[in-house]
């Protein structure tokens, strides 16, 4: 079938009722309506200096803007305004309530613990947190300046409920709502656009992130495919790119480690007249590390540029790259982890990153009901890899084994268009959007000879082969469109409803003579899903309410699942449903924030390899699981030098149904990967007779574990102790991170398969220096 006229036929049938829907929405009345003009500045309250860049929002309306470089802000609204929402990084969120005035000034305070930030992943809008029925934490770029994380896993362990496994080099894998495992559960989001298409995930796909491009991290626990589509089961995790400051300001710094790594970081941004720049990057290296065949060098850049063309128009363009070359190290037996021998049996594997995005968005507020937002992105990725997971040795010659080089590539062209109208009468607003994602892939792997060392048992060198072990190309398109209506029928309680219609098509081409080992023939393929969410949210004083929702997330089968090593592809999509209740409260004049949610997650037809009566393996929609557990943090401001955060987690993971590729049955059993208890705190003083000092104390615990289904054999867990500790002085910071200070021996996954037991060690005993230097605020 021609892949080309496949495609266009497909969007025509199935954008039309999504894009009418669209047109009707925005039809909706653009009437003219009286104009209201509200200006003020916003000051710091400790210093009375005037805050560039804060946020000044209106809720329940489309306006927002940035105060200038003298703190000032003026904005004009269409309808009566009654409440002013002001937010900056690293002071407290501030609601005014605005009456016959024009002209205010807001003193906002400096604090490290905001219960009610501002977030946009919840709706794809900005909203408070109090308006958003699900379970979402922040952290913000002053948060991420103070961490800062050589590894995204530092930063992202803080939050409730997620354990972000480093598997070396920034090679990792994820758990939130799910015990530690390589499915596509999760969602990566730049900017609200996922990173990666459907049917490609990848579980070290964080790599293509620029962790020094980051201005904020939200992360979205439990289903979110009602907004963003399929794999957002467990949770999303959205990384928003840095706005242009008010004003010039630019940084550098350099840091490294006793373990081989190094890294450097700039920064510039500022504003001309109506145009906005930021760029930003890192640069890092490591050599000689602490595990042989453990080098890397990794280099990311994100370019941002805003660009008003008036009070109702801009044009956001992103463009965010990422070029990593990493030795695949490997994980380790059971003999060299206890006895501490981090060598590694592997000389030659490898992995190499290139991925590329750029993303250009259109806002345009009609008024100030209705504002429409126009996104085309574009991506392009290569991962080429000689993977240490593919070497395999040779039992019956042990100077022999064999493994496989690959490349996998795609290209994308994408389209989220979407509208926003508030809707007085009702007290409430409509989101209505179409997303559009068409990417081709391309897949191929050639096997290759690998010599081996009988008596060290290391794999010394491998040999090229010109034999083909799967050569394919596929078109995959996603077309959806998806609708949120948000409403307050009674002061104080909102009610969202949701739903979100995809449909995936895969257009598979097979270069090969298809096999159960060459993967299936020609195909095409189609899933669609249907994913609603309901909740709502009571905030009974300010600062403190709860929640309720119900979602629905899917997984459609990935690419390799459906066609790679099997002759016939059958799969369904796997669908979660999600039980849902929470609460936040602000307690003490907001001095302390708690947040609290309890879930209930039901897997049902997931993807596991079942066993045929003639003994051979299959892919199939055959496993069901249950995940429930509860969530909690809590943020203490006990003074203006001492801070406290305490966020966990306790959690079940159950297999419902579910058998192994030997046919074992394991209904009823804990999941493997799946600690039941996981924290991490941190206790942070900053003294006020030293003005730019801050001392860190953090304590990371993860609780024992099944290393097998059969739950057999049990890992025990670890804690870590890590210090920080920072001087900032005009402009220069100096900065020192310990981690793992009592240098305990710890492994960060383990696996016990038939072949024997697999560690993936984490870092032993390191300190990481650093010095930097910023020119502006």
């Amino acid at each position: 079938m021609n892949s080309l006229y496949f495609n266009k036929e497909i969007l025509f049938q199935h954008s039309r009722a999504a894009i009418a829907t669209f047109i009707a929405i925005m039809l909706l009345s653009l009437n003219a309506f009286p104009q209201s003009t509200i200006s003020g500045t916003v000051f710091d309250a400790d210093t009375n200096e005037p805050i560039a860049g804060a946020n000044v929002l209106v809720p329940n309306a489309t306006l927002g803007v940035a105060t200038d470089r003298d703190g000032h802000f003026t904005i004009t609204s269409s309808h009566s305004i009654t409440e002013l929402t002001f937010s900056f990084i690293g002071y407290k969120t501030t609601t005014i309530a605005v009456s016959g005035e024009d002209q205010y000034s807001v003193y906002l305070e400096s604090s490290f613990v905001d219960g009610q930030p501002v977030i946009v992943s919840a709706s794809r809008n900005a909203q408070r947190r109090s308006e958003a029925p699900v379970a979402i934490s922040a952290i913000s770029s002053k948060e991420l300046a103070e961490i800062k994380p050589t590894m995204l896993y530092q930063a992202l362990n803080l939050f409730a409920g997620v354990n972000m496994v480093d598997l070396g080099n920034e090679q990792h894998t994820m758990s939130i709502r799910q015990p530690i495992n390589y499915k596509a559960f999760f969602l990566y989001l730049e900017d609200g656009i996922p990173i990666r298409p459907t049917g490609l995930f990848n579980h070290n796909a964080l790599i293509e992130i620029n962790m020094a491009g980051m201005e904020r991290i939200e992360v979205l626990k439990g289903p979110s495919s009602s907004l963003y589509g399929s794999n957002g089961v467990g949770g999303a995790i959205n990384f928003i790119t840095p706005k242009p400051a008010a004003e010039l300001t630019s940084s550098v710094s350099a840091q490294g480690n006793d373990l081989g790594y190094r890294r450097g970081d700039f920064s510039i941004s500022g504003q001309s007249g109506d145009l906005g720049i930021y760029a930003g990057g890192y640069f890092a290296q490591r050599r000689d590390g602490w595990r042989e065949h453990s080098d890397m060098d990794k280099i990311s850049l994100t370019m941002r540029a805003d660009y008003r063309f008036d009070e109702l128009t801009t044009l956001v363009t992103t463009a965010t790259t990422n070029h990593l070359d990493t030795d695949m190290t490997g994980s380790l037996d059971s003999s060299s982890y206890f006895g501490q021998e981090y060598s590694s049996l592997h000389t030659f594997t490898f992995r190499k990153v290139n991925a590329t995005r750029v993303r250009s968005t259109l806002n345009r507020a009609w008024n100030s009901l209705q504002k429409t937002d126009a996104t085309v992105f574009f991506r392009r990725n290569n991962i080429a890899q000689n993977p240490s997971y593919r070497v395999r040795e040779n039992r019956a010659i042990p100077t022999e084994a064999t493994g496989e080089e690959n490349d996998n590539a795609f290209n994308s062209i994408g389209l989220n268009l979407q509208h926003l109208a508030f809707i007085p009468q009702l007290n409430g607003k409509v989101t209505a959007g179409l997303y559009l994602d068409r990417s081709p892939n391309t897949y191929e792997s050639f096997f290759i000879n690998v010599s081996r060392d009988p008596n060290s048992g290391i794999f010394t060198s491998y040999t090229a082969t010109d034999s083909l072990l799967s050569n394919y190309d596929i078109d995959l398109l996603n077309t959806a469109f998806y609708g949120q209506f948000d409403f307050s029928p009674i002061n104080r309680l909102n009610i969202v409803l949701g739903f979100r219609f995809d449909r995936m098509d895969y257009d598979f081409d097979n270069h090969l003579p298809p096999s159960a080992f060459t993967g299936a023939p020609d195909e095409t393929n189609q899933f669609s899903q249907l994913s609603p969410k309901a909740g709502f949210t009571y905030e009974w004083q300010r600062g403190r309410g709860f929640y309720a929702n119900y979602s629905r997330g899917f997984m459609p089968p990935e690419v390799t699942e459906l066609y790679r090593g099997v002759s016939v592809p059958i799969l369904e999509s796997a669908t979660f449903d999600n039980y849902e209740v929470g609460s936040w409260m602000s307690l003490f004049d907001n001095k302390v924030q708690l947040d609290v949610s309890l879930y209930q997650l039901e897997g049902e037809n997931e993807i596991i390899s079942v066993q045929l009566d003639d003994g051979s393996r299959i892919n199939a929609n055959a496993g069901q699981t249950r995940h429930r557990g509860i969530e909690y943090a809590i943020g203490v401001q006990a003074n203006r030098s001492l801070s406290f955060r305490f966020s966990g987690t306790n959690a079940q993971h159950q297999f419902i149904q579910y058998a192994d590729n030997r046919g074992n049955i394991f209904d009823g059993n804990d999941m493997n990967g799946a600690p039941g208890f996981i924290f991490n705190s941190a206790l942070t003083y900053r003294p006020s007779f030293l003005r730019g000092l801050r001392l860190g104390l953090e304590w990371q615990h993860v609780d024992s574990y099944w290393m097998n289904e059969a739950n057999t054999k049990e890992f025990k867990g670890y804690d870590l102790l890590n210090f920080r500790v920072g001087y900032a002085f005009q402009g220069v910071e100096f900065w020192a991170n310990m981690f793992n200070l009592s240098d305990d021996l710890y492994a960060v996954n383990a696996q016990k398969t038939a072949w024997g037991e697999s560690y993936s060690p984490g870092l032993p005993l390191s300190v990481t220096f650093g010095l930097g230097y910023q020119i502006g605020r």
